[in-house]
């Protein structure tokens, strides 16, 4: 009897591999998708199909026009938010906002989602974050958004302010979070600057990351490349709302700049015309940066890729304005097999109109997303199940010897 209920559980784990393997998708030739975990991944996206990527009419034709379309227009789902202020071990605050009556509904083993926005943008008033949002709560996951000090109405409490190059906030709030749902898998998701943030996280954590996976959208990833086309065209357009945006949280908090020492510009950072300006008047300074370039160097998540030891998938527009194509690092995204790489011919900078959803719904990224999620958290689920399995099977063989002496 015993030697059958061996038999018995080793079928399940084995079977599963086999059907695993047997999946396949194939994408349509509009996205570019690519990566070491191209393999391993891309048969869980089932929402990518064969279908091509087709952009919204008139709108998702042109990058400027998709960029600010849904910037202003896309709607904003009415979720219910909870904020939870964390304060940092140098007397900083972040601003945590948490679905309201999730703590309550959802069980303390829910898989955990945090989202990192972009920065100086609205945090969890964003329209891209509330629709990820209400996506993540309809598949039973518990979401947080982390906005970063001065961003979404975090509160600025100290001058210390946020940047490209900082991963302090990110590990408190990954640590706070947890140890508040140990029970919980947990993973992140960020955009544009939020991502960029990300990604190098997971590349200084390495081997020692807390997270399951993590997905990366518009990441900027080569901050020097995107300064340069920051001053092209029409893209000084975003440079200088970008600025302005900065200058006003800035000016909020201006009193605790006040006498200022060293190197620091306060002037040039309150009235900043552009990002580089003000990033050269306070950021640079802060963080102990030569210059600004030194900080764009040395602040590029394009430099953290070959670390990545998570399931990470990154989704970029090819004509994205902000998060120039031509700085994402495909070389080493390919050699890394924890890596998937899909780029879409159009999307514009937290765009993405295109889809079921469009014009006014949901990114046409966020099933993606959600999908490559799912497929991490059932995998670990599988693997946990598998032990507990494995366990079992080693008691009952343990049990067997004992009978057979």
């Amino acid at each position: 009897m015993a030697f059958q209920n061996l038999c018995f559980k080793l079928r399940p784990v084995c079977s599963s591999h086999v059907t695993t393997k047997t999946m396949s998708i194939h994408p349509h030739p509009s996205l570019e998708v690519t990566g070491g975990a191209r393999e391993a991944f891309l048969p869980a996206l089932s929402s990518l199909g064969d279908r091509p990527y087709t952009p919204f009419p008139i709108i998702g034709w042109n990058c400027h026009v998709e960029t600010i379309f849904a910037a202003f227009f896309r709607s904003q789902p009415d979720v219910r938010l909870k904020r939870e202020c964390l304060r940092t071990k140098d007397d900083g605050s972040v601003a945590l906002d948490w679905v309201s009556g999730d703590h309550q509904r959802l069980p303390p083993d829910s898989p955990l989602l945090i989202l990192l926005p972009g920065l100086t943008g609205g945090g969890s008033q964003d329209a891209y974050v509330r629709h990820m949002l209400v996506r993540a709560r309809r598949k039973g996951w518990r979401a947080v958004v982390f906005n970063s000090r001065g961003c979404g109405e975090s509160p600025v409490t100290t001058s210390q302010f946020y940047s490209a190059s900082f991963l302090g906030d990110m590990h408190e709030v990954v640590t706070h979070v947890a140890s508040r749902y140990p029970k919980a898998n947990l993973y992140a998701a960020g955009w544009s600057l939020g991502a960029n943030i990300l990604v190098r996280y997971l590349g200084q954590e390495s081997h020692d990351c807390r997270l399951s996976g993590a997905v990366s959208l518009c990441n900027p990833f080569n901050l020097v490349i995107a300064d340069e086309d920051f001053h092209k065209g029409f893209n000084n357009v975003y440079d200088k709302a970008l600025a302005s945006a900065l200058c006003r949280i800035f000016k909020k908090h201006a009193l605790l700049f006040e006498d200022m020492d060293g190197e620091y510009n306060i002037p040039l950072a309150a009235n900043a015309k552009s990002v580089r300006e003000f990033d050269e008047g306070l950021t640079r300074v802060s963080f102990g940066f030569k210059s600004v370039d030194d900080y764009y160097s040395n602040s590029s998540s394009s430099d953290s890729i070959k670390h990545v030891r998570i399931p990470l998938l990154c989704i970029q527009a090819d004509n994205d304005p902000i998060a120039p194509s031509r700085g994402i690092p495909r070389e080493d995204i390919k050699e890394n097999p924890n890596c998937l790489l899909i780029v879409t011919p159009k999307g514009g900078h937290l765009g993405w109109v295109a889809g079921a959803e469009a014009p006014l719904g949901a990114p046409w990224t966020d099933p993606v997303v959600m999908d490559f999620l799912e497929h991490l958290e059932r995998g670990s689920s599988e693997a946990s199940a598998s032990r507990s399995d494995l366990k079992d099977v080693q008691q009952s063989s343990e049990g067997l010897h004992q009978l057979e002496v």
